[in-house]
């Protein structure tokens, strides 16, 4: 795969993920996509926000719901760095989000591949497309040397 690049959004992601690392965020980011053109983007802010919903996905969803006027984001696109958790599945879900990009797994809170997979449940009203592993190695590294250097 000589000469193959990230897409754009991942590395904007990427780049979201590290400016949340740096306030001291998990580093997570988001960006909605719409098009091929950024609609919305964020990165995990819980602690700044004391929000617990905070997270990069949710803020990046909202944000896109405002900026398009509408709540669905059927033709939109979502390229996050670390697996969505069940509350962020399900807002992807509820957004109706059409593509799901994200980088790393996460097998303790990730609910897309691991633990309760929501878009696999009966009860799930929409199914993504999704596409993992884009950019797994760097989105790892940062969530490593973050929690790295809490635990030192």
């Amino acid at each position: 795969m000589a000469g193959w690049t990230l897409p754009q959004p991942m590395i904007r992601a990427l780049a979201l993920a590290e400016a949340a690392a740096a306030a001291g965020e998990v580093p997570v980011g988001a960006v909605v996509t719409r098009a091929g053109a950024v609609i919305a983007e964020a990165h995990n802010a819980p602690r700044e926000g004391h929000d617990p919903t905070a997270h990069a996905e949710i803020l990046a969803i909202r944000r896109a719901a405002r900026a398009l006027g509408q709540e669905r984001l059927t033709d939109c696109e979502l390229w996050v760095t670390l697996e969505p958790c069940a509350m962020c599945a399900g807002a992807i879900v509820h957004a109706r989000i059409g593509k799901l990009y994200y980088a790393a797994a996460d097998p303790k809170g990730g609910a897309v591949e691991h633990g309760a997979r929501v878009f696999d449940q009966p009860q799930c009203l929409h199914r993504p497309e999704v596409y993992a592993g884009m950019g797994e190695a760097k989105a790892a590294a940062l969530l490593r040397g973050f929690f790295s250097a809490r635990r030192s």
